[in-house]
């Protein structure tokens, strides 16, 4: 076992106090002194709950020793994107608008995690009302990368990103609407998945795009976020979109068994303009699922240009609608970047977000036709670039060009959003500047046990998802 127990894994750590060899305020204690000794220079979090946290820790060993029935996260201290509406409990979206907001009502996944034995014990920064890809917060201040600290940590769940990486917590829900997911969880070198679109709850979670929010976990490891995801997934009658498709055993499909499996490397699109060192991650990463038996295909995508065009009116459109009454009332309380957003989102005629809506499911039909008919996953860089620092993708304040390195961000994850389809984001390497590399691996719909499969398999030959970074070294 691990010396220090913030380095355990999600399912180290469960196990750890399932059998006794460790208590939950060991656990407790463990990642408060992570982020007491690291958070004045990450900035990922935005309130904490100690007292509530410590109650919760002495309760659940308390569970232990009077030999009660206890869940597969038992005694986990967790912390989520702070979106999450938890009652009693502030929930600030990263904004300004919604600093002193305080629900009272329970998200359906923070029940469910809860259920499951984990407690919240804060919320973590992210970009206002989870829209940009970068990790910047005029309100609360941006998050910076644990790996790197100038540099951006991914967003809008930059705080989860950077808790788990910097070991804060074991793990973290983030909201993936255009890759909010997968970009934090590639800067941050950490492992997390966007579900299909309705595999997951969204009752309690503040919206953003109706037709493509997704809640997923962010963790160190594929079979921790199996496990997170057996917790969270499956129907809720509080969410009617959410879909009632079984929800498979996650954790029993990691044998590390790729035999068969075919993989396809886009020809088009996805490594468009990509960085050499990225390139050459990629290529790497799949050599190793090549070894274990998988046979890798070179294919070209089709639509894709449809794909990317529908997706951003879909989500610019959507945005503007749920945030007009405030943009009316309290403009002058939104970044500039994200009131430009959202005022652009209201000069979209509705007849192009209806056809975006509507051309979906044909898109998704000719898209699985043609790239899930000759390969099972794609796999691609999550961000196609070398990691960029907060200074050059501050649109805020920087110069003219700097917006398009804020977009190119996120060009590679939005894609799968306007499809819905699950993708999950994994360390495979360290770029030049010490910042970590993402792969993303792709599949069919609910094809998540699929995806984790493929991204444990790579973890069993690999050493990148242990690896910390350099915050605690003097």
């Amino acid at each position: 076992m691990a010396e220090d127990p913030a380095s355990l894994t999600l399912v180290e750590a469960a196990e750890a106090v399932a059998t006794r060899a460790l208590r939950a305020v060991d656990l407790l204690d463990a990642c408060f002194a992570r982020l007491d000794a690291a958070e004045g220079r990450v900035n990922a979090t935005i309130w904490l709950d100690r007292e509530g946290a410590r109650r919760d820790a002495e309760a659940a060993d308390a569970a232990i020793a009077a030999g009660r029935p206890i869940g597969p996260l038992h005694g986990l201290p967790l912390a989520h994107k702070d979106m999450y509406y938890q009652a009693g409990r502030p929930c600030t979206c990263g904004s300004a608008i919604r600093r002193d907001f305080v629900p009272d009502t329970t998200a359906t996944v923070i029940e469910r995690l809860s259920a499951a034995g984990a407690y919240a014990y804060g919320g973590l920064n992210m970009a206002e009302f989870a829209q940009n890809p970068t990790g910047h917060n005029a309100h609360y201040g941006d998050c910076h990368n644990p790996w790197n600290l100038p540099y951006i940590t991914g967003g809008s769940s930059s705080g989860s990103g950077a808790a788990v990486a910097a070991r804060f917590t074991y793990a973290a829900l983030g909201s993936d609407t255009g890759g909010s997911v997968r970009l934090p969880a590639a800067a941050c070198g950490v492992t997390g998945l966007k579900p299909t679109q309705t595999r997951v709850s969204r009752a309690g979670v503040m919206p953003l795009s109706f037709s493509a929010d997704n809640v997923g976990p962010l963790a160190r490891t594929a079979r921790d976020c199996a496990r997170v995801m057996q917790a969270i997934a499956g129907h809720d009658p509080r969410d009617p979109t959410s879909a009632r498709e079984p929800v498979p055993d996650y954790e029993a499909a990691l044998d590390g068994d790729l035999r068969g499996l075919r993989i396809g490397l886009p020809q088009t699109y996805f490594n468009d303009g990509a960085d050499a060192p990225v390139l050459a991650a990629i290529e790497a990463a799949v050599a190793v699922l090549a070894a274990r038996g998988a046979e890798v295909i070179h294919l070209p995508l089709p639509l894709m240009d449809a794909v990317a065009a529908y997706g951003g009116i879909i989500s610019r459109v959507e945005g503007a609608a749920i945030h007009a009454q405030w943009m009316r009332e309290r403009p002058a309380d939104y970044a500039v970047h994200l009131s430009a957003r959202l005022y652009g989102g209201n000069a979209i005629p509705g007849t192009y977000y209806v056809e975006a809506l509507s051309r979906r499911g044909p898109i998704l039909r000719e898209f699985a036709r043609a790239v899930f008919g000759a390969v099972d996953v794609l796999a691609t860089p999550t961000i196609k670039t070398c990691l960029p620092t907060l200074a050059a993708t501050d649109i805020d304040h920087g110069p003219p060009g700097t917006e398009h390195r804020f977009m190119a961000v996120s060009a590679n994850t939005r894609p799968f959003n306007y499809l819905g389809l699950p993708a999950i984001s994994l360390n495979c390497g360290f770029d030049p500047n010490g910042c970590p590399i993402g792969l993303q691996i792709a599949g069919r719909p609910f094809a998540e046990a699929r995806l984790l499969q493929v991204a444990d398999a790579y973890q069993r030959d690999t050493d990148w998802h242990s690896r910390e970074p350099p915050l605690y070294k003097h």
